[in-house]
C-alpha cells in the first residue's frame, strides 16, 4: 500500500495484502449504505413496508461472510507469527523493553542465553539486564542498544519485560507486539530488504514513553557476522560495559 510505511519483511506483504481487501470490502459496503439512505430520504412515498424479506437476509449473509472471512484470515496471520513457530534454525534474539529503553540481547558462539537475575539489573554499571557473571553461558552474550539482522534469515524474537507493559513496534517490518513482566513471549518474522527501520513502543509505559526508540540494522549475512563478532570481542574482553552501542 502506497500510504504505509515501506515493507522490508517477507510475511508483511500478506499483511498488506489483507489490509488492502479490507479496505476495498469495506469501502464498498460503506459507499452501498450511504446511496441507500440518501435513496429512502429523498423518496417521496414509502413504498411497501420496506425491503423484502429475501433481500434482507441476504445483505445479513453477505455481511457475515465478510466479518468471518476477515477474522479468519487476519487469526491465520497473527496464529502464523505466534504458535506455528519459527524454523529450527531461525536466529535466536532476545528483547528487553525497560522504562524508557529497548535492550537486545544475543546467545554468542554457544547459541546459549546466559542466565539473569533481577537484583543484578543496573543499568548504570553496564548491566541493564542483570546477566549473571556466575553463569558461563553469559560470557560471550552480547547486549545491544541497536538491533542488527541478517537480510533473509529468519529471526525468533523472545520478549521480556523488566516493570511495565511495552510493545515492541516495528512498522517497516509489519511486526508488533507486546512485552509483558513476567512473561516470555515470542514472534518470528523474516527481514528481507537491507536499510534502517524505526522501533517504537506502542504501549503508553510512562511519562518518557515518546522517548522509548531503537533502531532495526538489516545488514547482508557476512556484515552482520563481522559485526556480532566484534561485539563478541568486546564483551570478553570487558571493553564494552556489557552494553554494545551503534
Amino acid at each position: 500500500m502506497p500510504w504505509a510505511p515501506f515493507n522490508g519483511s517477507l510475511e508483511g506483504a500478506r499483511i498488506d495484502r489483507l489490509l488492502l481487501y479490507n479496505l476495498i470490502a469495506f469501502a464498498i459496503v460503506f459507499a452501498l449504505a450511504q446511496v441507500w439512505i440518501i435513496v429512502v430520504m429523498l423518496r417521496r412515498k414509502p413504498r411497501g413496508n420496506g425491503l423484502p424479506a429475501a433481500l434482507r437476509w441476504a445483505m445479513i449473509a453477505v455481511f457475515g461472510v465478510l466479518y468471518i472471512w476477515t477474522g479468519i484470515a487476519a487469526q491465520r496471520l497473527w496464529a502464523n507469527s505466534q504458535f506455528a513457530g519459527p524454523a529450527p534454525e531461525a536466529m535466536q534474539v532476545e528483547v528487553t523493553g525497560a522504562q524508557f529503553q529497548w535492550y537486545f540481547r544475543y546467545p554468542g558462539t554457544d547459541a546459549t542465553f546466559g542466565a539473569v537475575r533481577s537484583q543484578l539489573v543496573d543499568a548504570a554499571s553496564g548491566n541493564p539486564l542483570g546477566l549473571d557473571p556466575a553463569d558461563p553461558a553469559s560470557k560471550d552474550d552480547v547486549v545491544s542498544s541497536l538491533l542488527v539482522l541478517p537480510a533473509g534469515r529468519e529471526v525468533d524474537l523472545r520478549l521480556r519485560s523488566l516493570d511495565v507493559i511495552h510493545g515492541l513496534f516495528i512498522p517497516g517490518m509489519r511486526l508488533k507486539e507486546n512485552a509483558v513482566p513476567g512473561m516470555i513471549l515470542h514472534v518470528h518474522f523474516t527481514p528481507q530488504t537491507p536499510g534502517t527501520y524505526s522501533i517504537l513502543c506502542s504501549q503508553v509505559c510512562g511519562l518518557g514513553h515518546a522517548r522509548m526508540q531503537a533502531r532495526l540494522l538489516v545488514v547482508p549475512e557476512k556484515q552482520f557476522t563481522e559485526w556480532l563478532g566484534v561485539r563478541e570481542h568486546l564483551r570478553q574482553a570487558g571493553l564494552a560495559g556489557g552494553v554494545s552501542r551503534p
